[in-house]
C-alpha cells in the first residue's frame, strides 16, 4: 500500500497556551500512532507548518480531523501526494520550535514530489530539505 503525504500551514487560535498546545500535540500523537501516521509540527510562535505521512485512508481521516479542529484556522494546504518512503518514521507527531524565517522558508519552498535536493549542484533547497534541517537536532 502506497503512503501519502500532506503539508499545510495554519494559525493557532488566539490565546493558545503552552499547556493547551502540549495537550493537542499529545492527543495528535496518540491518534496518529493508532492510525499509522507519522510527521512533525513546526511552530514559530504565531504559525504552524505540519507535515504528515501515512496510508491513504488514515491520512483522509486525519486530515478531516485537522480541518474540523478548533485549535487553529486559516489552513492553507501546501502539498499532498504519494511518497516512496517516510521521512519521519519514528515520530507519530513531534512539535519542533523554529524561528519565523525557518518556517517561512519551508512554507515557500518547492513541495513538488516531496523530494530533497540537498547535495544536488545548483539546486535551491526544496521544502523537504527545510524539514530535514529543522528536524536534524532532534534526530540524535
Amino acid at each position: 500500500m502506497a503512503n501519502r503525504a500532506l503539508a499545510y500551514v495554519s494559525e493557532p487560535i488566539k490565546g493558545l497556551s503552552k499547556q493547551k498546545l502540549t495537550a493537542l500535540v499529545e492527543d495528535a500523537a496518540a491518534f496518529n500512532q493508532l492510525h499509522g501516521i507519522t510527521g512533525l509540527l513546526l511552530f514559530d510562535g504565531t504559525r504552524f507548518l505540519q507535515y504528515l505521512e501515512g496510508p491513504e485512508e488514515a491520512m483522509k481521516r486525519t486530515y478531516s480531523r485537522i480541518l474540523a479542529s478548533t485549535s487553529h484556522h486559516e489552513i492553507v494546504e501546501l502539498a499532498r501526494g504519494r511518497i516512496s518512503g517516510r521521512m519521519f518514521p519514528a515520530w507519530s507527531m513531534r512539535l519542533l520550535p523554529v524561528g519565523a524565517p525557518e518556517l517561512s522558508q519551508a512554507a515557500l519552498a518547492d513541495w513538488r514530489g516531496f523530494v530533497k535536493r540537498a547535495g544536488r549542484q545548483g539546486g535551491t533547497p526544496a521544502a523537504m530539505d527545510h524539514l530535514a534541517a529543522a528536524a536534524a537536532p532532534y534526530l540524535a
